[in-house]
């Protein structure tokens, strides 16, 4: 009686086995490694992975630029921005290397030795700043850090470049001066940390 009960349940486990089987015949073929067609998908992989690494490598780029406009524009003479606002636009700006330089070891202890200097000798005022950005880099929370290539961290960088191109249009005596000899490098220093924020916010 036992077999007899059992018999009707196992006839319906083959037909489901069966059905299923069938169904997986219907499915298109796995195409296999040696297939002239084979490596297509990887190609695509291999196209994606390029397409991303070179998307980051032109973001990467333009905060290199950024950063050196930076510099310059520390460093320039004809300008008469207020280069304070220098320093935070270069903490959120700069390339995560020079960020992992300066707070390593070694950033750190140039800072310190940089300081140390400043305490007992008399350096110019165009390396104050840098030492500025420097020390604040290091000691920098890390809610401040966490804002860098963010959306929020690329409207907070144009709105202080915005800030310093207004000053610097303005002060230097309008458009057309601004390109003359002794303020066209900052000009153009002003337009690199201007318009590489607004890219990198799209």
């Amino acid at each position: 009686a036992g077999n007899a009960g059992s018999l009707p349940a196992a006839r319906v486990a083959l037909r489901t086995e069966t059905d299923a089987l069938r169904g997986c015949a219907s499915l298109p073929l796995k195409p296999q490694p040696l297939a002239a067609g084979a490596d297509q998908p990887s190609r695509r992989r291999g196209a994606a992975a390029v397409c991303h690494s070179s998307a980051h490598l032109s973001a990467r780029t333009m905060q290199w630029i950024s950063a050196g406009a930076s510099a310059v524009l520390l460093l320039a003479k004809g300008t008469a921005i207020h280069k304070s606002f220098l320093v935070p636009f270069f903490a959120l700006q700069a390339p995560c290397s020079i960020i992992s330089w300066i707070k390593s070891d070694y950033g750190q202890w140039t800072a310190f030795l940089a300081l140390l200097v400043r305490l007992f000798f008399f350096i110019p005022g165009e390396l104050e700043l840098p030492l500025s950005t420097m020390l604040l880099v290091s000691v920098a929370p890390y809610q401040l850090m966490n804002l860098r290539g963010t959306q929020g961290g690329a409207v907070l960088s144009l709105a202080i470049a915005g800030y310093l191109a207004f000053q610097h249009f303005t002060r230097v005596g309008g458009l057309g001066k601004a390109f003359e000899q002794g303020s066209v490098i900052a000009t153009l220093a002003i337009i690199c940390i201007t318009v590489i924020p607004l890219m990198l916010l799209f």
